[in-house]
């Protein structure tokens, strides 16, 4: 028998070295080495495999799979019109989240489905309990409380299910495998293994995950690699909503995002989140515009809060939740350069009211218009929805679907919109709307402010 090698390997990205290490060279982590045993497998020698004779792309036989609908509009359509069978799902998100609230639910969305839930973290009577506050105590959810990998591959088989939970990967560990139950080798043996399965089996898995400092999924990157379908489920822990966003799916668009609310019985569906968003929002308040961003499908209204002071300290603070800070770099820099704004000596801070964070550059003129509105105390008043990005020379370029975009801010009772020129060549607008063309900054400001 080979002796065993006895590696050191980071936790957080996988990196492996013969010795243990500070600093990972890799990721920048400190103190993430931990010493790992690589041994033989068991599993050896049980011969060569069965070889495959490869065959022309026109011979390959394609059938339609109809997919598991949940009836949680969300959540279907964020994985791309339900769950598809033979698919391993990784769902992150930070403790508390709401991860084990969502996967409980699914038995009650789900009832004629078998579905084998696995929990590593707590015992069955803690699920029990959470499956009572939240109404979800049916027949067809089987609790397996176990850890060992071995033990949960046997029961999933034995059980037939057609959705297997695992919550979460990180407790699972193999007897093969010669490390703590967490490390980078466990992580990656053990989802190979429960992928494997599922493709055997034809179900469906979720595993549920834990996310780093940094906020990316713990264990090595081949994990997120191996998976079909990659969810997030972001949110602050002390606000009510939730957004579950899709950041790998091979089986629909990864710019999908579902929103829920969370409650003392569980996650409710928000239909129409632009309303919720704008409900607080106080008209003719200086730093305030809406914008609308389009997520998937969905146009998605919200407001954008800023506020400028004068710096206290040398070095102004430049602040924000739910925007990219470096954007906002970008912006203040294009409004001072551009435009004569004195913001070298002012902190300024931008919220994206709602928990909603803003990846679309659409939302540029949004943030843009409201630091110029807090600067001069200004309400931004008669330009109603902004869309447009901001370029380095101060033009706003064209967004895509501006269709969706002036539908939405119809709908909600807007009569105004200001979006790029280029953009409405074609476009259909509302009969009850006004909107503004623009191709410079410096027009919004002249006319709005």
């Amino acid at each position: 028998m080979a002796k065993p090698r006895i590696r050191h390997r980071c936790q957080e990205c996988g990196y492996s070295a013969a010795r243990w290490i500070g600093k990972c060279p890799s990721c920048g982590f400190w103190d993430t080495f931990v010493e790992e045993r690589e041994g033989a497998s068991k599993k050896q020698g049980r011969g060569r495999p069965k070889a495959v004779r490869p065959r022309p792309m026109s011979a390959v036989t394609i059938s339609e799979e109809p997919r598991i609908c949940t009836q949680v509009q969300e959540l279907d359509r964020v994985m791309g019109g339900g769950i598809m069978r033979g698919s391993v799902t990784l769902v992150a998100g930070d403790p508390g989240i709401g991860k084990s609230t969502l996967m409980t639910e699914l038995g009650r969305h789900l009832p004629d489905s078998t579905i084998l839930y696995v929990t590593g973290e707590e015992s069955a009577r803690q699920v029990k309990i959470r499956a009572e506050r939240l109404g979800a105590t049916t027949d067809n959810v089987l609790l397996l409380a176990a850890t060992s990998l071995e033990i949960i591959l046997e029961a999933a088989a034995d059980t037939a299910a057609d959705i297997l939970i695992v919550d979460s990967i990180q407790t699972v560990y193999s007897e093969e495998v010669q490390s703590a139950p967490g490390s980078v080798s466990q992580i990656r043996e053990c989802a190979a293994a429960l992928m494997h399965l599922t493709k055997d089996m034809n179900a469906s898995t979720f595993l549920v995950g834990h996310v780093t400092k940094a906020g990316i999924v713990a264990g090595p990157r081949v994990l997120e690699h191996m998976m079909d379908t990659v969810l997030y489920f972001e949110g602050e822990r002390h606000h009510g909503y939730r957004v579950l966003r899709a950041v790998k799916n091979r089986f629909g668009s990864t710019n999908e995002i579902g929103i829920f609310e969370m409650h003392t019985d569980g996650l409710r569906e928000v239909t129409n989140p632009s309303r919720i968003f704008l409900a607080e929002r106080r008209e003719g308040q200086s730093g305030s515009t809406v914008v609308c961003s389009i997520e998937g499908t969905r146009p998605l209204l919200v407001e954008v809060q800023a506020l400028t002071t004068p710096a206290s300290y040398g070095t102004p603070q430049r602040t924000a939740n739910g925007f990219d800070h470096r954007r906002l770099q970008l912006l203040l820099a294009v409004l001072e350069k551009r435009h004569g704004m004195s913001l070298s000596d002012h902190d300024v801070f931008v919220n994206v009211a709602g928990g909603v964070r803003l990846d679309e550059p659409a939302a540029d003129l949004g943030v843009a218009m409201a630091v110029a509105s807090s600067l001069y105390d200004m309400p931004a008043n008669g330009c109603g929805m902004l869309a447009g990005e901001v370029g380095l020379g101060g033009e706003v370029r064209g967004v895509s679907k501006v269709d969706l975009r002036l539908g939405e801010s119809s709908k909600l009772g807007f009569t105004h919109a200001v979006v790029p020129k280029s953009s409405l060549q074609g476009a259909r607008i509302p009969p009850e709307m006004v909107v503004t063309g623009v191709t410079t900054v410096s027009e919004v400001l002249r006319l709005f402010l």
